[in-house]
């Protein structure tokens, strides 16, 4: 019997485990599929909202922390793993924005660089993109390469004595005795734990229907694209219009992405291709040479607000969820998960928690 049984093996699950087993804890972690391999790796890595000026203060309070802590989270599992998450702060360089004045204001309040410049300036900083009145320009901001955030994680925590994981391991209900969740059954096993959590994700909400909990988290689904060039074409993040280019060291341009509302379908199509080849080529028209390497899409766990659910789940004791990151789950999990362990494991949280926690008006606004 474990002492955490975590369902969901994304980012914001691995990390839960891992602050969980660098506390002592005895940790589980259950897994649908592979672990790292959902929304975490399908995203794109800014480590920030796309706009964050635009979202409610509670996600502005999770955002700077986590971008605080990723730094040092990529440089220890590089140490421990061998594999680099490729954290890289080059900044972001915003083209077209129509509320600059909002955006500054914002940045103001939250002690961030930003940041008018001229369009002399963005051609300084990065000569392939086309003629611009200026832009906005955030140069702490960074990016990580996701799927090998993913995998360190997951290398880490298989070489931690104190974690086991169940990967290809689908949960199909709740271990229950009375209103006490004693932790889950899946097709082949009965994993028991002294206090279960629910990070799963997209597929969160329909877990949790078997409790008859209405969570309002919903499969989103974005599509994005990868061209392969030669490195240093584009060395920063660039966003217009809602779409963005986030470069990698050896080449790879990300473009994304599209917000489809189609149910847990994962399917990729020729429209959405064509719809982000031309945003990419308006941000970097010398994309118009390459072809798409490619082209994939995944599920974000979109919530009401944005604001995910964090802590325990009302109505039944030794059960807690950290789901509905929508966009940002990869943005906000260092401080998400942190927040729920602060509170699993009785310490003063990070930040407060009440924003997202599950009352009955948030459970009720699906």
């Amino acid at each position: 019997m474990s002492d955490f049984l975590i369902v969901g093996g994304g980012v914001i699950g691995m990390m839960t485990a891992l602050q969980l087993a660098d506390a002592g804890q005895k940790v589980s972690l259950v897994e649908r599929g592979y672990c790292g391999q959902e929304a975490s790796w399908a995203g794109g890595g800014i480590v920030s909202p796309l706009y964050p000026w635009r979202y409610a203060p509670a996600i502005s309070q999770l955002s700077r922390w986590s971008e605080g802590a990723y730094p040092s989270l990529a440089l220890r599992l590089l140490e421990e793993t061998g594999i680099d998450p490729e954290y890289r702060q080059k900044g972001l360089l915003y083209l077209s924005v129509d509320d600059p004045d909002a955006a500054l204001a914002w940045a103001r309040q939250m002690g961030k660089p930003l940041e008018r410049v001229s369009a002399d300036i963005v051609r300084a900083k990065e000569r392939c993109l086309p003629p611009t009145e200026g832009a906005l320009w955030m140069p702490t901001l960074g990016s990580v390469r996701n799927p090998r955030l993913g995998k360190a994680l997951r290398t880490r925590l298989s070489a931690m004595p104190n974690v086991t994981l169940y990967e290809q391991c689908e949960v199909n209900g709740f271990v229950r005795h009375g209103e006490h969740i004693q932790g889950v059954s899946t097709a082949h096993q009965t994993l028991t734990a002294a206090h279960t959590i629910v990070c799963g994700g997209a597929w969160a909400g329909t877990l949790l229907k078997t409790l008859d909990v209405s969570l309002p988290v919903r499969p989103v689904k974005g599509q994005m694209l990868a061209y392969q060039t030669p490195p240093g074409l584009l060395k920063r993040v660039v966003l217009k219009d809602g779409r963005y280019v986030i470069p990698r060291a050896d080449g790879l341009l990300l473009v994304g992405s599209t917000l489809e509302e189609c149910g847990f379908d994962k399917t990729t199509d020729q429209k959405a291709l064509m719809s982000l080849r031309q945003s990419a080529e308006s941000i970097v028209p010398a994309l118009a040479d390459y072809s798409v390497a490619y082209h994939w899409a995944g599920l974000r766990p979109g919530s009401p607000d944005g604001v995910p659910f964090i802590g325990e789940l009302p109505g039944w004791k030794n059960l807690s969820v950290n789901a509905g990151h929508y966009r940002n789950g990869l943005v906000l999990a260092p401080a998400s998960t942190h927040l729920l362990v602060d509170q699993l494991l009785g310490r003063p949280p990070l930040i407060d928690p009440a924003p997202y926690q599950m009352t009955p008006e948030r459970l009720n606004t699906g």
